[in-house]
């Protein structure tokens, strides 16, 4: 036993009894032990929860914080709870500290029913000795702390296992979504081939054609595997906050030149920004990745020459950032599953796409620790809303 001060929570309402245990408590060298005394159950449990202090009648030269208790002496027969419902009100309210319950000569079966029900051990009172006080004590002590590592240890056990069948079902979900993303323009590139090889006359204009779509293929397949590279790394947790000096204003228009070129003509996409901000520090490459995948679904799920929004604003130490869309809209029973890796809405699902998209931007977002929010009405279009701080550190801070 390491520690040379034990806390006590004495749960007693017989003042005979709790003057014997007081008496053995004051001869107590070795192992100092400071003890709380209260008569009812409800307060045991509302001190052990609690970090108010008890009033003075409770206390006994006590300079620790009363909620920090290291075992609890527990007479079952109390006001307000009897026999093996008092143990088992406790220790559902308070599972992590050990209780040694007190007894009579005629309890013993009772304190081996306690026993069985979670008590650490038991005393009967008639027979307490400070050898035998201390000895309890610090078994108890022992066993529980021995009790909670091995729980750590079985939930480590579940996390890992919990985490296992997910990457299983990860690769599963990625080799489904990776054949079937991959055909298609594989299919595009070898029919563009066939063509290209077999048709020597064919004018100029129309081999541009099949070019471009070998081009536009390829974009795709690239496309893809930069989306595949970024979920390696976040799952892998080699993805990282790399914040530098960021115009924010700038690099969001460039972002909506590029989007504006990318969408052919076929979106009007407006850029809107409000507030002031110096120079801050973001990581570019996050960022990017936030605007452009969300820019891209709203292009991707709206109607030919529609209108998409997209805002910049900053309020106090805040970017907010929104686009919003006048497209399909996502279903209310989806949204709850957006950002999970490879879902899709119900009514997207003809409509080309990785399910991967919005998962990057929850992992770039949390990672600038900021949140994100989407507000979304079927048939009549998106708004999603993003807030990052300026100038995070990172997790360290």
């Amino acid at each position: 036993m390491q520690k040379t001060i034990i806390r006590v929570l004495l749960v007693e309402d017989s003042p005979s009894d709790a003057k014997l245990l007081h008496q053995i408590f004051s001869h107590t060298v070795q192992h100092k032990l400071e003890m709380v005394h209260v008569e009812q159950l409800s307060e045991a449990i509302n001190l052990s929860l609690s970090e108010n202090n008890l009033t003075v009648n409770h206390l006994e030269n006590v300079s620790f914080q009363p909620h920090k208790f290291d075992v609890v002496l527990m007479d079952l027969g109390l006001p307000d709870s009897f026999g093996l419902d008092t143990l088992k009100a406790y220790r559902a309210a308070v599972p992590d500290i050990p209780v040694v319950v007190l007894t009579g000569l005629d309890d013993e079966e009772l304190a081996m029913q306690a026993l069985a029900e979670g008590a650490q051990d038991y005393l009967v009172k008639d027979q307490i000795t400070i050898q035998r006080l201390v000895r309890a004590i610090r078994y108890a002590i022992e066993r529980e702390e021995i009790l909670n590592k091995l729980r750590e240890s079985e939930e480590i056990s579940r996390q890992a296992l919990v985490k296992e069948q997910q990457l299983n079902e990860l690769k599963s979900n990625f080799v489904a979504m990776v054949s079937h993303e991959f055909r298609n323009p594989m299919t595009t590139i070898r029919t563009a081939i066939d063509i290209l090889q077999n048709h020597n006359n064919m004018d100029e204009a129309r081999r541009n054609i099949y070019f471009e779509r070998v081009q536009d293929a390829l974009n795709h397949m690239l496309q893809l595997l930069d989306e595949v590279l970024f979920l390696s790394k976040s799952e892998t947790a080699k993805l990282e906050y790399k914040p530098a000096p960021l115009n924010l204003i700038s690099f969001c228009q460039e972002i909506t030149e590029v989007m504006q070129m990318k969408a052919a003509g076929q979106k009007n996409i407006i850029f809107n920004n409000a507030g002031e901000c110096n120079l801050i520090y973001m990581d570019e490459e996050l960022i990017y990745c936030i605007l452009t995948n969300l820019i891209s679904n709203a292009v991707k799920y709206s109607p030919p020459q529609s209108n998409i929004w997209f805002n910049l604003t900053f309020e106090g130490d805040m970017a907010i950032f929104q686009v919003k869309d006048e497209g399909i809209g996502i279903p209310e029973t989806d949204q709850v599953n957006l950002f999970q890796t490879f879902y899709r809405a119900s009514n997207a699902r003809r409509i080309q796409g990785t399910g991967l998209g919005l998962a990057m931007v929850k992992k770039c977002v949390d990672l600038h620790g900021g949140e994100i929010n989407l507000e979304s009405q079927q048939d009549v279009g998106t708004t999603v809303i993003v807030k990052l701080p300026l100038n995070y550190s990172g997790k360290s801070e």
